[in-house]
């Protein structure tokens, strides 16, 4: 796995909000093996270079350019970068006010786990608008300073796979018969909030059953991702022990989340408000912390 830093002439590597004119590049510190990052640059910012990786991106501000199979690239937000391994491409601003983006470096290896050896999805011209590629991708690039959890990436990489491979024009495998048995093992497994990191490879244990196999299986029983079912049962946990008073940041540890803002951030993202402003609307203090 690679990724290149700018070259010479593109700026220094700054912290993100710094509050002085630059380019910036910020490295995530994450349990995933893959590299992801943000950055900025207000004009060049890689010479032609290739990755034996995956590099997938979506930019957030300005206009992204870049040449890539023969030919001028332009990305703006909204849609999703997508350079295949070995594919020669450099990057540059298309416009003075720069561009800000968040990319991901995955292995053709990973994606191989998920699609079982069928040929690597191949998205022609590097950019797409593709809604379902762009919300799997976005899924993968939360910012630099959140976490990811092993499980939730897992299961973002499967939908990223099979997005790619929609996006590529493949066929979509839903897969075989169902083991319902080993799919209900798991879940009771994740119902009682299990203590440290869960992984498929927990699961797989735990079920019996082959982690991509049972991920595909445990969607088209309970109607969503292992990870998703996980985070749910949390957050219920977390509503709970908010209800009898406990503070947001040990009810987020107890209910197995990293931290508080871990925890906020999925609880957002699965209620549409912040924990403090759905205890006040169900009529409970909300206090300091929550």
């Amino acid at each position: 796995m690679t990724s290149d830093h700018p070259s010479a002439g593109a700026g220094v590597i700054d912290p993100p909000g710094r509050n002085g004119r630059g380019d910036w590049i910020a490295l995530a510190e994450d349990v995933i093996p893959f590299e992801r990052i943000e950055a900025f640059f207000a004009g060049r910012a890689y010479e032609p270079h290739r990755h034996d990786t995956y590099a997938v991106g979506q930019t957030l501000s300005g206009v992204q350019s870049f040449r890539y199979r023969g030919a001028e690239r332009t990305s703006l937000p909204g849609r999703t970068m997508v350079l295949h391994p070995d594919e020669l491409h450099d990057g540059q601003a298309g416009a003075e006010e720069g561009f800000r983006y968040r990319m991901i470096y995955i292995e053709p290896a990973a994606i191989q786990e998920v699609l079982g050896g069928r040929p690597l999805p191949y998205v022609r011209g590097g950019v797409s608008s593709d809604p379902r590629l762009f919300a799997a991708v976005h899924a993968l690039l939360p910012a630099t300073d959140a976490r990811i959890d092993a499980l939730e990436f897992e299961d973002g990489l499967f939908e990223l796979a099979h997005a790619l491979q929609a996006a590529a024009g493949g066929p979509v495998k839903v897969g075989g018969a169902l083991d319902y048995r080993a799919a209900e093992r798991a879940r009771l497994y994740l119902h009682e909030l299990p203590e440290g990191t869960v992984t498929l490879e927990r699961l797989e244990a735990v079920s019996g059953r082959d982690r991509w196999g049972l991920s595909r299986d445990f969607r088209r029983l309970f109607g969503t991702s292992p990870y998703r079912y996980l985070v749910q049962r949390r957050l219920e946990a977390v509503k709970a022990d908010l209800r009898q008073g406990v503070p947001a940041a040990e009810a987020a540890l107890d209910a197995g989340f990293a931290d508080q803002a871990h925890m906020s951030r999925h609880f957002k993202k699965a209620f549409g408000v912040a924990p403090g402003r759905w205890l006040r609307m169900a009529g409970m203090p909300a206090g300091e912390q929550a």
